[in-house]
């Protein structure tokens, strides 16, 4: 659905009951995705018929949050957001390190049989 700037602003005040939106530019935090959205990019969704005619999502791809899932980027929220990115990182580097450890584990264990393998045998 394609709406006006100005069309977009009312729909977000009128829809979102759990924070004023004051422009498009205001960004929210998603608790569902991780990402940060501004209104600009929220999505303005046409419903059936039988109910409310208009909702909001997250414009985040396989991400259906609603306003209620959306908060403030508040000081101890982007806290929150870079502790936990430092903490994925850091998993990531731990996984990272193992799946290494695995890897030399084998070859250091391929190469014990192949060892033995390629001695001849004296009879």
């Amino acid at each position: 659905m394609t709406v006006s700037d100005e069309e977009k602003l009312d729909v977000l005040r009128r829809l979102d009951q759990f924070r004023q939106w004051q422009s498009l530019d205001q960004k929210r935090y998603c608790l569902v995705c991780g990402e940060m959205i501004t209104g600009r990019d929220v999505q303005v969704i046409e419903t059936a018929p039988s109910e409310e005619p208009l909702r909001l999502a997250c414009p985040t791809e396989h991400c259906q949050a609603m306003p209620i899932e959306w908060v403030l980027p508040t000081d101890d929220v982007l806290i929150k957001i870079a502790m936990v990115e430092a903490e994925r990182g850091w998993f990531r580097l731990v996984q990272q390190a193992g799946r290494a450890i695995q890897s030399c584990q084998r070859r250091s264990k391929g190469s014990k049989i192949s060892r033995r393998r390629s001695k001849p045998t004296r009879g």
